[in-house]
């Protein structure tokens, strides 16, 4: 056997170490940050929204296209309204026949009121002749227990008393039924008042759905799917398109348990974009899982994926999106640093570099 420094080192096995040693390296090199910093990959994600009909019915128009920005409240699309427009119309005549109702049932209740007016000046005529045939009554009395008068005169008087009892009477028995009568007519006044607001109701309901079927952008942002096209008949909450809210804009990725038992909310958070690393952005942690998970395949090393890792959503700072809100996309990858000690320094390569 030849000595060992005279052996040829076999050229496959020098570059496999060579690799490898590089690759430890790429895993185990520094990161010049030091304990005070946090570091973490992940992509740019946004907020998506729905826009969808509430009502079952046709997509009538579809305004913008795929990629468009769009402005908070801006018409996106329209549904068909045409038998909402119907049920809009029936509704308005409806209120009109009740207000018609109630204005005839308000005529009735000053009728009625006018002849229990009557009935009881009646009331007041027919007690005055009750009163003069009782006292004419009592002086023929008087007369005729003296001789003084036929005892005939006696008797009409008493028949003319007891009509006019009897008159009194029926007068007082009309004011009954003049009062009844009243409240008859009010409550037909109420009846046209209940008809009128539900007819109201009804067309505040039609014209809100109306008003529904124009679909408007819930917030800024841009269009990123059509999901359906004109035409289509959809279901009560068929989605129509799909938006990202550009300002609300995020970075997701994992960090081991020792870092992220460090982690709160509203920590200082630098993120540098693969398609621009010459940019720094500011971001602030917004969320930290609070449940532990393996981590993910985006980690391309078995040794970190064999560990729990917890996610840290990491949001842009809106106002900084609302400047260039039309650059914003995303699903780019990049870095997220996060400093874990507030007292620590920033280094001069992450110090924030933003588009002007």
């Amino acid at each position: 056997m030849k000595p060992l420094s005279k052996q040829k080192f076999p050229l496959g096995l020098a570059v496999v170490l060579v690799l490898g040693g590089l690759g430890a390296w790429l895993l185990l090199r520094p990161t010049g940050l030091g304990d005070g910093f946090a570091v973490g990959n992940g992509r740019i994600e946004a907020t998506e929204v729905d826009v969808a009909a509430k009502l079952p019915g046709r997509v009538a128009e579809i305004s913008v296209d795929e990629g468009d920005f769009v402005s908070q409240g801006q018409v996106l699309a329209r549904m068909d309204t045409r038998v909402l427009e119907a049920q809009l119309a029936q509704a308005t005549a409806e209120v009109r026949r009740a207000q018609n109702a109630k204005a005839t049932a308000e005529a009735l209740v000053a009728q009625r009121q006018s002849e229990k007016i009557t009935a009881k000046a009646v009331v007041n005529q027919r007690e005055a002749e009750q009163v003069a045939a009782q006292k004419r009554f009592s002086r023929t009395h008087t007369l005729v227990a003296r001789k003084a008068m036929a005892q005939q005169q006696l008797d009409d008087d008493r028949a003319v008393l007891l009509s006019a009892e009897a008159a009194l009477a029926a007068s007082r028995a009309q004011v009954l039924s003049a009062e009844a009568g009243v409240h008859a007519a009010q409550s037909q006044v109420i009846e046209a008042q209940s008809a009128i607001e539900a007819a109201t109701a009804s067309t505040a309901r039609f014209a809100a759905d109306i008003e529904d079927s124009l679909l408007r952008a819930p917030r800024a942002g841009r269009v990123q799917y059509r999901i359906a096209q004109p035409g289509e008949v959809l279901g009560a909450g068929g989605r129509v398109l799909n938006m990202v809210d550009l300002v609300d804009v995020y970075m997701t990725f994992f960090l081991p348990a020792a870092q992220a038992g460090r982690v709160a909310l509203g920590q200082e958070v630098r993120v540098v974009l693969d398609a621009a690393p010459e940019y720094v952005v500011p971001a602030k942690v917004s969320y930290v899982a609070s449940v532990a998970q393996f981590t993910p395949k985006t980690v391309e090393t078995s040794s970190e994926r064999e560990k729990l890792m917890f996610r840290v959503k990491a949001r842009i700072e809106p106002e900084l999106l609302r400047k260039h809100m039309r650059v914003v996309k995303t699903g780019v990858p990049g870095m997220a640093y996060l400093r874990l000690d507030p007292e620590a320094e920033w280094p001069e390569r992450l110090s924030i570099k933003v588009p002007q």
